[in-house]
């Protein structure tokens, strides 16, 4: 389980975040909400070892995350889909999805069959490149890159952004199969509310740099939620 306790993160003197609390579990979505500038994205990159805390505790399977690099929590199970997607443009599918390989031992050193099987449309343009292919192939390629690492915690920044519904639905679809199998931990940040709701098992509402609304989504109440999204 991802555990964080309380953590605070500067960026000089700025405090961007403070006191932020939070868990992850295999087997669930937990949904990070909140409008732009909040403090979601600075989150998941204290997660993901790209920005350094300041205070508080993040521990993942026992291990304190807070002294491993980025790299070393790539291997520990960790990884990110981020904002933006971040693909290499000019090298193609595989070789994208291949960038995957650089956490796992050699014998783990092949794309899952269930990538495929989640987005087809990647399995026909192997050999296309990445930049050549549209924003919602993109974001399905970004998926399926992080896929390969076989996660055990999955980090998802806004994958909706800017995505046409039709994929927006293949997102879905793969996130709950995801956490379906039970053996990954899923943590979404997204401002999509009802793409959020559908998919959650917990939710966290930050404003900034802090949370102030978290609770299973059965305590969800949407139009209270709604209103602390609304610009």
């Amino acid at each position: 389980m991802l555990d964080i306790q309380n953590i605070e993160l500067h960026y000089g003197a700025a405090r961007a975040l403070r006191g932020v609390s939070l868990t992850a579990e295999p087997g669930k979505v937990t949904t990070v909400l909140g409008r732009n500038g909040v403090g979601k994205t600075t989150l998941l990159r204290a997660i993901t070892g790209r920005q350094p805390i300041s205070a508080g505790s993040m521990t993942w399977e026992e291990a304190d995350l807070a002294k491993m690099r980025a790299d070393a929590r790539a291997r520990a199970g960790i990884a990110s889909v981020p904002q933006g997607r971040e693909i290499f443009p000019l090298l193609t599918v595989q070789e994208n999805l291949e960038t995957g390989y650089a956490a796992l031992p050699r014998a783990l050193r092949h794309i899952p069959d269930d990538v495929f099987e989640l987005f087809p449309v990647l399995k026909d343009m192997l050999g296309r490149r990445g930049g050549d292919l549209s924003g919602g192939q993109q974001q399905q390629l970004a998926i399926g890159r992080a896929m390969v690492m076989r996660p055990r915690l999955l980090v998802l920044d806004e994958p909706t952004e800017g995505i046409q519904p039709s994929i927006i639905q293949d997102i879905g679809r793969a996130i709950t199969y995801l956490r379906n199998r039970g053996d990954m931990a899923i943590l979404l940040v997204e401002q999509y509310f009802e793409f959020a709701r559908d998919l959650c098992d917990s939710f966290a509402v930050m404003e900034r740099g802090q949370i102030i609304k978290a609770g299973t989504r059965d305590q969800m109440n949407e139009d209270e939620l709604r209103g602390m999204l609304t610009v």
